[in-house]
């Protein structure tokens, strides 16, 4: 669940897409969305930043974005697509090894006595 290595980084760059496209949205947008859209946009691009609560996050992050595109409008269909394949990926695979979920859920070593 918390893949090391190579995956591991292809999972932080996946999480970093999908901030950066929040973030990205919020200040193409900043102008025609209300405090509590931004700010919520804000807490949820730190916990993916961080890799907390990653799959909750992502969800929350695919809701903003709709939230946002159906209030405003979509610039890029296309874009909009990539968005939410990024999202979704994101909420299935979860944070990846270099995040702050692996450090608090991560793999741990359990020792079984015999009976």
């Amino acid at each position: 669940m918390f893949p090391t290595g190579w995956p591991g980084f292809a999972l932080l760059l996946l999480r970093a897409s999908v901030t950066m496209a929040l973030l990205f949205e919020n200040v193409a947008h900043r102008h025609g969305l209300s405090v509590w859209i931004t700010g919520a946009s804000l807490i949820v691009c730190a916990a993916l930043s961080a890799g907390f609560l990653t799959p909750i996050a992502a969800a929350i992050a695919l809701g903003l974005h709709v939230l946002i595109w159906s209030c405003l409008s979509v610039d890029n269909p296309g874009t909009a697509v990539i968005v939410c394949v990024d999202a979704i990926a994101l909420a299935l695979l979860g944070p990846g090894a270099y995040s702050f979920d692996s450090r608090r859920f991560g793999r741990r070593l359990i020792v079984q006595t015999p009976p």
